[in-house]
């Protein structure tokens, strides 16, 4: 995929066989975001920082942390980047329940959009771009799974 310079926004969407609200409560979970995230796998709280998790890429190791900021009544959920204190909402979530879009009601809408910063250079937004390409399909399978009682957890540590 090679993307325009120029643009300054990314969006995907799935469409997933869970009600509204099972999709909100599994994508509002940080510990979830760790096995769907690639940019922030197997996230873990960030000690002495109350609502601060933090990640790690899969490309790189680096850590990222973020924070969530969830509105049940309007079926969004906003992730904020950054550094504690200075975090941004860069990712926003919005889950569109099936009567607003004639789904049948065990079924909603998930799209994830991405913000571009203005000092993030091509590649690193094409990357961006290719992972919520992927992304909304581990969401969506391992949201109907979770919903199913087989929850995918890739870093849980096995006996």
């Amino acid at each position: 995929m090679t993307t325009n310079r120029q643009e300054t926004g990314h969006a995907v969407t799935a469409r997933v066989a869970v009600g509204a609200e099972a999709a909100f409560g599994f994508l509002s979970d940080p510990i979830a975001l760790g096995g769907w995230s690639l940019g922030c796998m197997n996230t873990a709280p960030v000690p002495g920082a109350p609502g601060v998790y933090a990640g790690r890429s899969l490309f790189d190791g680096s850590e990222t942390r973020f924070a969530i900021d969830a509105d049940p009544a309007r079926g969004v959920i906003d992730f904020l980047l950054g550094d504690a204190g200075a975090m941004v909402p860069r990712i926003s979530i919005r889950i569109v329940p099936a009567d607003v879009c004639g789904l049948g009601g065990a079924e909603c809408l998930v799209t994830m959009s991405a913000w571009r910063a203005s000092d993030m250079d091509d590649t690193r937004w094409q990357q961006l771009c290719a992972c919520h390409e992927a992304e909304i399909h581990l969401i969506r399978a391992q949201c109907e799974a979770a919903v199913a009682g087989r929850p995918v957890r890739p870093f849980a540590a096995t006996a």
